[in-house]
Formats: structure tokens, C-alpha cells, sequence
């Protein structure tokens, strides 16, 4: 337990706007634009606005399993969203994604272009105007999209939840982390019994649904999200580690899961994406001076 004094909930709520941890400077509870501010448009059909966070994840390593694929359609421009400073409330990506989340993706292939938001529907949308990464046969299909819709339902549990508490709160509470704690670890265990089965979410096939659950799940195997691997005994889901670790060595995930980060090592950091060619030229360690 700790010292905190129970808080006994006012009538009607209000906004504090300094009582929120991390990101209590980029959080209201007010939707709409901010603030002026264009979308910028690259040479590419697809323009994808976002940051590298398991839902920006989720885009860019699809996108560059397209690629992979041959899809040369799929070449896109990834521009940096900054959230800590507010781009989220820019007038021209409310335009894209009305709730101000990442990504959102603006398809210049049509006229007008089409908006896609949420990164689920990003996933889908991609899936289906290329006719890849989503099984042909339709009990394969459902499946496919069940574990795509598990994930979109599951992942605020694990990222809003327990990460937020955990990771990301003013102080540790012992209540909220614990009862995010044993969700989360339900969500892993029903991952691990279903990868004990099956290579991949879909059998042997990697799909959207393996795409989708990679960069929430599969960051907490590799510690890669709110170091909390040793906590959870991320170890002990011995199913999810095989999954997560064969999936961590496709070439496009390499590549996209560095694309629009702007945190950890500078040579994982390619904070805009506008050619192939900048994964090789444009990482952060190659554009910002060695330090002395």
C-alpha cells in the first residue's frame, strides 16, 4: 500500500490539466483542431502521418511487407507526428483523423483522396486494395479478422492500462497496476495457448492479425514497451517468445519498426520515411554530429 489519501470523486468532473503524468501536456478531454497547421504531401500515392508507437508500428511494417511483396503501390511517405508538442491537434491532421490519434494515412491514389484512420482500418484497408496479407479462404479470413479485432479491443488494457500505471503515472499505485497486471498476463496466456497450435495467429500464413499484435504484444517479449518483461515473466510464454522472435527478424519488420521513431538509439531512430533508400542515409545517427 502506499500514503496516497483515498480521492473521493467530485460531483462533476473537471479537467487538471497538470495531474496526468507523461502526457498530462498533450491529453484534454476536448476534440477538434488546436491550432493551423497543413499536412504536408510527399511524391508518394500514400502519405502516412504518424509516430512510432505500436499503432504507428502496426502501418509501416505493412507497408513494407507490401513492398516486400512487390507491391510497388504501396511506396508511401512517413511524416513525423510529434505529439509531445501538439501536432495531433493541427488543423490538417484533425482533417485526417478527427480523434486526434496516430496514425492516420491520406490514400492520393483517389479524387478526392480518402482518409483512413485508426490502424486497424489501416491495416484492412491496405490488405484489401492489395489483395495481400489477408487469407483467401473464408474461415481463415474470420479468424483473421477475430484476432485483428482481439488486439484493437485487447491493447488499451495492456498500453492505456497497465503501461500508463506502470510506466507512465505521476507515482506507482498498487491497485490499478495489479488489475491491469493480471489482465494483461490473461491476454498473454491466451496468446501463448493459441501459438502453441498454430506458427502464426492464421496457421502457418502471417498476416494483418500477426502484423496488428506484433508491436503491442511482441514489445512486451522483447522488452521493448514499459520495461516490464521481468515483471510479467514475459519469459514464462514460451509460445509468444518463438512467435515474437521470428517475426522480429523479417526484413520489412526490421525496416518499419524504426520508421517515424524519434526515441532510443540513434540508428533505430528514421524519423521521416520518403525513399527506400533513407533507411540506409537518413537514420538519426547519420544526420545529428557525433557527440565529443
Amino acid at each position: 500500500m502506499n500514503d496516497q489519501s483515498e480521492y473521493v470523486p467530485p460531483k462533476i468532473w473537471t479537467w487538471d490539466k497538470e495531474n496526468g503524468g507523461e502526457f498530462a501536456s498533450i491529453n484534454r478531454p476536448t476534440a477538434g483542431a488546436q491550432s493551423e497547421k497543413e499536412l504536408q504531401v510527399g511524391k508518394h500515392p500514400l502519405q502516412l502521418y504518424s509516430l512510432g508507437t505500436p499503432n504507428g508500428v502496426k502501418v509501416t511494417i505493412m507497408l513494407e511487407e507490401l513492398l516486400e511483396l512487390g507491391h510497388d503501390g504501396a511506396e508511401y511517405d512517413a511524416w513525423l507526428v510529434n505529439i509531445g508538442e501538439g501536432d495531433q491537434f493541427g488543423s490538417g491532421f484533425v482533417s485526417a483523423n478527427p480523434n486526434s490519434k496516430i496514425p492516420a494515412m491520406m490514400d492520393h491514389t483517389t479524387t478526392p483522396p480518402t482518409r483512413i484512420f485508426e490502424s486497424g482500418a489501416i491495416l484492412l484497408y491496405l490488405a484489401e486494395k492489395f489483395g495481400a496479407m489477408t487469407p483467401s479462404d473464408p474461415a481463415r479470413r474470420a479468424e483473421c479478422l477475430s484476432w485483428l479485432m482481439w488486439q484493437m479491443g485487447s491493447a488499451p488494457f495492456l498500453g492505456g492500462g497497465f503501461g500508463h500505471f506502470y510506466n507512465y503515472a505521476p507515482y506507482k499505485m498498487e491497485y490499478p497496476i495489479n488489475r491491469y497486471a493480471m489482465e494483461v498476463k490473461r491476454q498473454l496466456d491466451v496468446l501463448d495457448q493459441h501459438l502453441a497450435e498454430n506458427n502464426n495467429m492464421c496457421g502457418d500464413e502471417y498476416t494483418i492479425a500477426d502484423i496488428a499484435i506484433w508491436p503491442w504484444y511482441g514489445g512486451v517479449i522483447l522488452n521493448d514497451s514499459y520495461g516490464a518483461a521481468e515483471f510479467l515473466d514475459a519469459a514464462s510464454y514460451e509460445n509468444v517468445v518463438r512467435w515474437a522472435h521470428e517475426i522480429a527478424e523479417r526484413p520489412a519488420v526490421r525496416r518499419g519498426r524504426i520508421v517515424n521513431k524519434a526515441r532510443g538509439p540513434l540508428e533505430e531512430q528514421l524519423r521521416e520515411r520518403h525513399d527506400a533508400s533513407d533507411f540506409e542515409t537518413r537514420t538519426q545517427d547519420k544526420l545529428e554530429p557525433a557527440a565529443e
